[in-house]
């Protein structure tokens, strides 16, 4: 359905994307994760054919994205991270409005739009006006207009972001409904449990390249036996115990990956029962409080705190 072949991007002097390639089958649910500034936005841009690549080929359906542009994104629809509805017109006027835009007419373009608004759970508001919609239904919308056209291959960017639980269930059902029926999705999105629960494989980017790639499974086995250890510390002398145990740290192993995140120490050991018990007992020569430690096993979030160093949002 996709095939994306060696994507570079250079603005001015600086290299957004570093040769990025990776291809989906139809009908296959894909996970982009990646910290602020990786490059997904420029990579969606590419593949949406809305930024031309500095070099690199992009494939849909068969069709090459730079010589048949507007046959290969009628195969796209595209969930944008920012709602992108005219807020003074009714969630049914809206979705009329893209239907048209996307070349739906009569008797089809009716029968999609009623379809559509089912399928969003909105069925019964299809007559309100999108300004006095919670956040929540507004995004709901905006996900019917990119499926509308029932396009071959769906991109979603944080479609999830800022909305109440009910939404974010619902949402993450419909992405589940359409995927069942064959519908090619890339899910970008900060929380790791939708990505987990949606997706097929995972890709992980960081600095315009593609770090690691492939299912949760294989994901886990790049942490090998490695285990995460956070330690939270009650910080009474405030930054400086946190400065005070990294510093035992690199003294005890040098090689040590730290990950500070607030008063929390992250970090990975294949041994990791033996350092929980050597750090406790530098914490007590510091006179540094511990008030809890845990070990966690292998899952998306440690694995790409592993691999990248970061947050998701940094």
């Amino acid at each position: 359905m996709l095939k994306v072949h060696d994507i570079m991007k250079n603005y001015e002097n600086k290299q957004v994307l570093k040769g990025v390639s990776f291809h989906l089958k139809k009908g296959e649910s894909f996970g982009l994760l990646g910290p602020n500034g990786a490059g997904k936005s420029t990579l969606i841009g590419i593949m949406t054919g809305l930024i031309r690549a500095t070099s690199g080929t992009v494939t849909i359906g068969g069709l090459d994205l730079t010589k048949e542009t507007k046959q290969a994104q009628q195969l796209i629809g595209i969930v944008p991270q920012e709602i992108a509805l005219y807020l003074d017109l009714t969630a049914k006027e809206n979705l009329m409005f893209w239907g048209k835009m996307y070349g739906l007419k009569g008797k089809e373009l009716k029968n999609r739009v009623q379809e559509t608004l089912e399928l969003i759970g909105l069925d019964n508001r299809s007559n309100d006006k999108v300004n006095v919609f919670s956040g929540g239904m507004k995004r709901r919308v905006n996900i019917g207009c990119a499926i509308l056209h029932r396009p071959k291959l769906l991109i979603m960017d944080e479609p999830t972001v800022g909305i109440d639980p009910q939404s974010r269930n619902h949402i993450l059902e419909t992405v589940k409904t359409l995927n069942s029926e064959g519908m090619t999705i890339i899910y970008i999105s900060h929380y790791m449990e939708e990505v987990e629960y949606l997706c097929q494989r995972v890709a992980i980017m960081d600095q315009g390249s593609f770090i690691a790639i492939g299912n949760q499974k294989e994901l886990s086995e790049l942490v090998g036996k490695k285990r995460e250890m956070i330690f939270t510390i009650k910080c009474e002398q405030g930054q400086n115990d946190i400065d005070r145990m990294c510093q035992y740290i690199h003294q005890y192993d040098p090689l040590k990956d730290i990950v500070v995140q607030e008063n929390q120490i992250k970090l990975f050991d294949e041994h990791p029962q033996q350092l929980l018990s050597d750090l406790i007992q530098g914490m007590t020569e510091l006179n540094v409080q511990m008030m809890s430690a845990e070990i966690v096993e292998p899952n998306l979030e440690n694995i790409f705190l592993y691999l990248t160093s970061k947050k998701l949002r940094d």
